[in-house]
């Protein structure tokens, strides 16, 4: 089999009487099983990143059988796995009912974007200081200082949202994410914001008004730039990471511990130790998510089934020891795959079961 046939059918090129050709090939024998994989590895890297290293990659197996060809075609597609379904119901065929994303502003009223028109929002005057659309809400406008008001939107499990603020900044929000910020920014002062959760931040450049994000225990303050902040409650660090410009990401109570950042470099603040660590990384990683994607380097099965909770708003519970010791690496388009798509291809690399009742999935040791 060449290397040609591998590589069209891993572009979804190839033809039927191709597919079935290598199939067979594969089927053969161990060896040329492993020389599949060994051009699927080499496929996937240049295809996601050049910056991957092939030791990185790999973890799930193929394990060709009766239905090689379904399966095949999960692989096909994005790197090692990236579930093909376009299922829009995750489990049993039953809708999920949707959580709304709530906006509670500075008097305490509620606003919710569960409609698909758009509206306005307006001051006690009757001035017009934001649009709200179904996926993202737009500000205008700045106040006296004495007059900022803060909202806080929360963004529920399984979904995302877009906020451009009064001064222009864009956020992207991530499933599980809270922010609050000013309504409208003050005419002096910083331009203060808190996070919880995760958020890509587009910062409009005013170095007359630094930009900070507050996040748990860490301050990152920006003048204007491009960066990635994940600070969910239930991890124990907080991660910067920077696509462009400059940060500077310090202990909120103890400015003078700090790190400077610079393009490709993610600083992480850990909460028991009071330490920053700045390590290279390659930014696409982190970005994917604003994209609808989910990209994974050599990253524990634990933290993979955290952010799958939280994508797709389901809780899982893992009783299988040798899965909770692999890492994976891969990438997942989260509008065309399912819970069940992902967890069905995890499985190939190691073997167990699960099961699902309502939101809840359990993952066993294979019977």
């Amino acid at each position: 089999m060449t290397s040609e046939i591998i590589n069209k059918y891993l572009s979804n090129e190839a033809s039927e009487q191709e597919v079935q050709a290598l199939f067979d090939w594969i089927e053969a024998s161990e060896e040329n099983k492993q020389q599949f994989l060994k051009t699927k590895k080499i496929w996937a890297l240049s295809t996601l990143s050049s910056n991957l290293t092939i030791e990185t990659i790999p973890v799930i197996q193929m394990k060709p059988k009766n239905k090689i060809r379904q399966y095949l075609q999960y692989l096909a597609v994005f790197l090692v796995f990236l579930g093909l379904g376009t299922t829009i119901y995750l489990f049993n065929g039953q809708p999920e009912t949707p959580k709304e994303i709530v906006l509670e502003l500075g008097d305490g009223r509620l606003e919710y974007f569960s409609g698909k028109n758009q509206t306005t929002l307006l001051n006690d005057k009757g001035d017009l200081i934001a649009k709200k659309f179904p996926t993202e809400i737009v500000y205008f406008g700045k106040v006296q200082d004495h007059k900022v008001i803060y909202n806080t939107l929360s963004i529920p499990y399984g979904k995302r949202f877009k906020l451009k603020l009064s001064d222009g900044t864009v956020v992207s929000l991530n499933s599980g994410t809270t922010l609050r910020y000013p309504e409208q920014f003050g005419l002096n002062g910083n331009r203060n914001v808190y996070l919880t959760g995760e958020a890509f931040f587009e910062v409009a450049k005013d170095k007359m008004h630094p930009f900070i994000v507050h996040a748990n225990q860490a301050d990152i303050e920006v003048l204007g730039t491009t960066f990635n902040v994940s600070a969910y409650p239930e991890n124990p660090t907080v991660n910067s990471t920077l696509i462009e410009g400059s940060i500077r990401m310090s202990e909120a109570v103890n400015p003078s511990n700090a790190i400077l950042l610079e393009p490709n470099q993610m600083a992480t603040w850990q909460n028991n130790s009071k330490k920053l660590v700045l390590k290279e990384v390659d930014p696409s990683f982190y970005a994917a998510w604003t994209k609808g994607e989910l990209a994974f380097k050599d990253t524990p099965f634990s933290t993979i089934a955290k952010i799958i909770q939280r994508t797709y708003d389901v809780e899982i519970i893992n009783e299988n020891s040798d899965l909770a010791k692999q890492n994976f690496t891969g990438t997942i388009k989260i509008s065309e795959s399912s819970v069940e798509n992902i967890l069905d291809l995890l499985k190939r690399d190691t073997p167990f079961n699960y099961s699902i009742q309502q939101k809840t999935i359990t993952i066993t040791n294979p019977r």
